[in-house]
């Protein structure tokens, strides 16, 4: 999750303030081969069903004020594999795919879950509570700074510290929790989440480092695989 002022990539999807998704042609951003041209028509029908389904997921939970969302595409071929949701200057919630993310994938179903994933947090509202935590964070440690008496520069490192800490409290939790209602929007949306979460599979184990970012892939596999359950889906 991460925050962005400025937009430079082409809009694939946009839900307007009336619930309608506009889409624009797969075209407008794939210019440089018939190859891609084909992986970008199937790119926009997936936006197409799963931004419905995270617009009304979004709606219904009513944790987050705005649940019109905008899918981008990086297309500079040296951005490694990668997706992220984030929010633009005016809080609207932003997923990009890099070109690197599309083609990794080997299914419809797989790409449809990392994007069910990350607007799922934006659904939960994670990047507020991020936030939060960073200044709440932030204020302890300035005061324990001030205790042994710091100031200055000292103190700013103190600050910036804190905030780190309290940020990554609870960001595994976060990616569990976008896993679990991803799999529901990916299913909602007609896709497959079972298949979809095999691209754990192909990711490196970050395991269970402490103050990492990310929990084991076993852990997240398991809560797709428990929530997908609960969806009536068997492997």
């Amino acid at each position: 999750m991460r925050r962005l002022t400025f937009l430079l990539f082409p809009v694939m999807l946009a839900a307007c303030s009336a619930g309608v998704l506009r889409v624009q042609p797969a075209a407008e951003w794939s210019q440089d081969s018939e190859e891609f041209q084909v992986e970008a028509a199937a790119f926009q029908e997936i936006s197409r069903a799963v931004g419905k389904e995270a617009r009304a997921e979004c709606l219904r939970q009513a944790v987050v004020r705005n649940c019109d969302f905008t899918i981008l595409v990086d297309l500079n071929p040296r951005a490694p594999a990668n997706a992220f949701q984030t929010l633009d200057d005016k809080d609207q919630p932003v997923i990009i795919f890099t070109r690197s993310m599309i083609q990794s994938a080997q299914n419809a179903d797989e790409l449809a879950f990392v994007m069910g994933h990350e607007a799922a947090h934006h659904v939960l509202g994670h990047i507020g509570r991020q936030t939060k935590s960073a200044q709440e964070g932030a204020a302890i440690f300035n005061d324990l700074g001030k205790l042994h008496g710091e100031d200055g520069a000292e103190l700013e490192r103190s600050q910036k510290l804190g905030a780190e800490v309290s940020m990554q409290v609870n960001v595994k939790q976060f990616e569990l929790e976008a896993d679990q209602l991803g799999t529901i929007i990916t299913h909602n949306a007609g896709y497959n989440p079972l298949i979809g979460a095999k691209y754990f599979d192909r990711l490196p184990d970050p395991g269970d480092q402490f103050l990492g970012t990310h929990p084991p892939n076993a852990a997240r596999v398991q809560i797709v695989q428990e929530t997908a359950r609960q969806l009536g889906l068997t492997q």
